[in-house]
Formats: C-alpha cells, sequence, structure tokens
C-alpha cells in the first residue's frame, strides 16, 4: 500500500479509535437539522438533496417523502428497473421459468439442463439485489426506499431457503413495496400469504393430524409460522400471548401453502389454501371465539393481531428504535403507540407523528450505520457514478450484511453494538479509501441486466476525488478534530478521510 494511503488508515484509525466528544455546537443547527434529517429519511445526502432541503426546509421535505408518488423518480432509474426482465414475472411465471424441472413428460433431464435452469436461477436473486441498490442510491423517493428496506427486515425472508431464490425479488415486489407507508394490516396480510413466507416459515409442512392430506412429512402441526408472525411480526416477545395461542394460531393457519408446480386447480396462484390439510375444529385465540371457516379463519386471526395494543407498542418500539435511538424513549414508543392504535396502523400518520417529535428532532448521531446503510450513503455523499452494483453488495457482505441473506427470521439489527467493532471499521475505511480513488468498479458501462461484466470492460473507472463536494455538505456539521484531521491532510486524501470518519460513521 502506498505510504500517503497508509497515512489516510492511520488518521481515520485514530479518530475511529478514539472518539472525539460529540459538542452541540459543531456547526450551524440548521445544517445539522438538514444532514440529520436526510440521514433518518433518507441513505444519506447527496449534494443535490442538501442544497434541495436546505433550500424547502426540513418540514416541507419530509412533507414530500410522506407523499412518494408525488415524487417523479429519474428516468435513468426507470429505464435500469425497466431492463431487468426477471423482475416482469409473478411468482407463478418465476417458478415455472426458473423453478426445478427434473422431467418432462416423464423423461430425466439432462444434467447439463438441470445445471443451466440453476444458474439462470440465480439471476433472481442478482437482479432483485441490483434493484433494491440502484433505488437506494438514485430513487428520490428516499423515504419509501428506506421503509422497504426497514420492513422487508422486520419480515425477513432468506433467498436461501428451498425455493425462496425464485420468490425473494417477487416478494419485496408484490408484499412489502406497495405497503410500506400504507396501512400495517394490509402489509401484515400480503407478506404472510406470500409464498415466500409459507415457505421460509415452514408452513408448508404444517397439516392438522388426521386431516385426509396428512402423509408422508405432513402429518402434523408445525408451530414455526404462527411463533415468528406473534413474536416477531406483530404481538412481540412480551406480548401477552401463551404456548396455547401459538398451537391455536398454527391449527388456524393450517392449509395455508404453496401451489404445485404445474396445477390445474388456481393456475394464476403460487399460495393457496389446501382445506383437505386444515384443522376445522373450535379453536379460542388470544380469547376469541373462531368459527370453522377454513382460510377466512387465518384471515380473521391475523385482523385480531393487526388491532392489537401490544402489536401498536412493537411497532412503535421498532420504529422509534430505527429513527431515534437504540434505546427509544418510552414516552416516544407510548405516543407513536397510540397514533398506530387510532389511525388503525396507519404507518404514513405513525411516522409523521415521529418525524413531528421532539426527541426525532434531538437525536442527531444518536445511531449507528449499519453496513447496508454505510455503503449507501458513502456511494451517494461521493456521487459516484453507478452501474455495477456487486462491488457495493460484495462489501456489504464483507461487513456481514448481505442482501437477502439473513437466515434468521429476526432479520439484522440495527443497532450499534450490533455493528461497531475494530475489524469492521477497518474494513469500512478500506471502503471508503478504495471508493474515492476509484478502487470499487461501479462505474462499469455494462447493461443493468447482465449478469457479470464484460471480459473487455475496464477493472476500473475513474472517480473524482471530490472532497469539495463532500466538504459542502458536511463541513459545518464536522466534529472540530475531523475537521483539523481532513484540512491537516494532503488534498487526495481528504475525501476518504470525511467518509471513513467516525462523524460518517453515524446517522
Amino acid at each position: 500500500m502506498p505510504a500517503r494511503y497508509s497515512r489516510i488508515l492511520a488518521a481515520v484509525c485514530l479518530l475511529t479509535c478514539f472518539p472525539v466528544p460529540r459538542v452541540s455546537n459543531a456547526g450551524p443547527a440548521s445544517d445539522r437539522q438538514i444532514i440529520h434529517v436526510l440521514n433518518r429519511l433518507a441513505f444519506g445526502p447527496t449534494l443535490e438533496d442538501f442544497r434541495h432541503v436546505r433550500s424547502i426546509g426540513i418540514d416541507r421535505y419530509i412533507y414530500e417523502q410522506l407523499d412518494p408518488e408525488s415524487i417523479p423518480e429519474p428516468f435513468d432509474l426507470r429505464w435500469r428497473i425497466g431492463a431487468l426482465d426477471t423482475l416482469r414475472y409473478n411468482a407463478v411465471q418465476l417458478r415455472q421459468l426458473y423453478g426445478p424441472l427434473s422431467t418432462v413428460r416423464g423423461l430425466k433431464l439432462p444434467p447439463e439442463l438441470e445445471r443451466v435452469r440453476r444458474e439462470r436461477a440465480r439471476t433472481i436473486v442478482q437482479q432483485a439485489a441490483q434493484a433494491r441498490i440502484l433505488r437506494a442510491v438514485l430513487s428520490r423517493r428516499q423515504l419509501q426506499e428506506v421503509m422497504v428496506d426497514f420492513w422487508f427486515n422486520h419480515f425477513n425472508v432468506f433467498a436461501g431457503k428451498d425455493l425462496d431464490h425464485l420468490w425473494i425479488g417477487d416478494y419485496e415486489r408484490q408484499a412489502i413495496r406497495p405497503f410500506a407507508l400504507g396501512r400495517f394490516r394490509d402489509l401484515l396480510f400480503a407478506v404472510t400469504k406470500h409464498p415466500a413466507m409459507l415457505v421460509y416459515l415452514d408452513n408448508t409442512m404444517s397439516t392438522a393430524p388426521g386431516s385426509p392430506a396428512a402423509r408422508g412429512n405432513r402429518t402434523g402441526l408445525n408451530e414455526n409460522f404462527a411463533r415468528e408472525v406473534m413474536e416477531l411480526h406483530t404481538l412481540g416477545v412480551d406480548g401477552g400471548y401463551t404456548q396455547e395461542d401459538v398451537i391455536t394460531l398454527a391449527r388456524i393457519l393450517t392449509g395455508w401453502s404453496i401451489n404445485r408446480p404445474d396445477p390445474s386447480e388456481f393456475p394464476d396462484h403460487a399460495a393457496v389454501f389446501e382445506g383437505a390439510r386444515h384443522d376445522f375444529g373450535p379453536k379460542v385465540f388470544l380469547g376469541h371465539a373462531l368459527r370453522s371457516r377454513g382460510k377466512a379463519e387465518g384471515e380473521e386471526a391475523l385482523d385480531i393481531l393487526a388491532k392489537s395494543p401490544a402489536t401498536a407498542r412493537h411497532i412503535a418500539f421498532e420504529l422509534a428504535q430505527y429513527f431515534v435511538a437504540d434505546e427509544p424513549p418510552a414516552s416516544l414508543v407510548e405516543q407513536l403507540a397510540a397514533r398506530f392504535f387510532a389511525t388503525d396502523g396507519n404507518i404514513r400518520e405513525v411516522l409523521s407523528a415521529l418525524f413531528a417529535s421532539r426527541e426525532f428532532r434531538e437525536s442527531y448521531d444518536q445511531k449507528y450505520k449499519t453496513p447496508y446503510h454505510f455503503v449507501i450513503s458513502a456511494v451517494r455523499a461521493a456521487g459516484v457514478p453507478v452501474d455495477n452494483t456487486r462491488p457495493l453488495l460484495g462489501t456489504m457482505t464483507q461487513l456481514g450484511m448481505p442482501l437477502f441473506g439473513c437466515p434468521t427470521p429476526d432479520g439484522y439489527k440495527n443497532t450499534e453494538s450490533a455493528w461497531l467493532s475494530p475489524d469492521a471499521t477497518a474494513h469500512r475505511i478500506n471502503f471508503a479509501a478504495a471508493l474515492t480513488r476509484g478502487n470499487v468498479p461501479v462505474g462499469n458501462l455494462m447493461t443493468s441486466a447482465a449478469i457479470g461484466p464484460s471480459a473487455d470492460l475496464p477493472a476500473q473507472m475513474a472517480v473524482p476525488n471530490d472532497a469539495a463536494r463532500l466538504e459542502e455538505i458536511f463541513g459545518s456539521t464536522m466534529s472540530t478534530a475531523t475537521r483539523e484531521t481532513v484540512a491537516a491532510a494532503p488534498a487526495g486524501l481528504r475525501a476518504a478521510l470525511i467518509l471513513g470518519s467516525p462523524d460518517f460513521m453515524r446517522r
């Protein structure tokens, strides 16, 4: 490593290993609030967004972001997303076109054809991830993208589970994205009925004992789906339910499953209700007596969960933790829970109350960026053109946060203790240095739908080492120690010092 780059690592390590005290007068309050709002409602500021918020004011920006449909998307983003062909197919088509196919008319397929189908199936996850990153970097509807990330993590699905690599993009597109700022009940219904969730949490295996379809490996209840719907998705671990309620919900949800690969009945549905596997016995769930109505029982149970005060508190805590502090004030959580309950789970209304709260406005710098947020915010702040998202996804994986790669249903943590460590900090500093040197090959001139770069394309593209851009955005809000370190560094190292500073690691 050249000596000048060794100096940048040493300087940033000094700042990171010995954090400077946070001073309230680090810069003009208005600039601090602009950075604060863009770090929370967006994946960090771009120079253009910083100037935009400065010109219209924080309240107007919040109002705009709460109404994403009113914000036009860049043509370049729409064109790139449109070029990702697997995003055009629904869940049924994805399984038919890319799913496992061991026989055709009773004949076993050649191994090379099976291998080609498996390789094509990987394209789905690649394109879903590419679309997510492109939107996070380029979309003007930043709050929409923040909430898609938030809700996907809340209702986590692991792309490595069985057929979920086929459905991960459709899950985000159909079950998460349309409801990210809508009503929680609609969001809950969409994710619970999606084939990706039914497969991930094993409800495809859950069968009422003694039912007509109880045979083979499907002879009894699987409580996994019911438990996570209550513990993680709605009521919370302390939501007042019992083990008997878990068993009852598992009985209620028997029959919620995925369709056959080439069904004669309901050919347009990837998820179906199989009455032959359902428990039609009497049930009492969370004190509510439910009539035996098949699939409608499950919908009634989800309604009960969506309207529960415990669900309101659980969602309010998670929103406050994400947007305010790792340990959010109890008074704020109660305020948001009350708003959630009063508006029948209107997510936009809850966020509006959150962003207007004193706790939110005064929580500058209290959150530590996850690897996802750090990588996206660095690219946005630096103004680096992104055509190839794979290096960014690779960096997230190196930092322990592969996109669509969390195997556990509780998703990734967004707290400082989960991500702050000397090793992770060194990786972040290395990424900042490489990005500002142009050694992160995100600028390859490749089509959005391509699986890999062409062999004749350059390994890297020139990226402006534009410290002036970063100083205009962050200059007045940087701590004294960071500002002095940047000022004393050679001009070619200043951009990397800003992106690798402890100031930038926080949001």
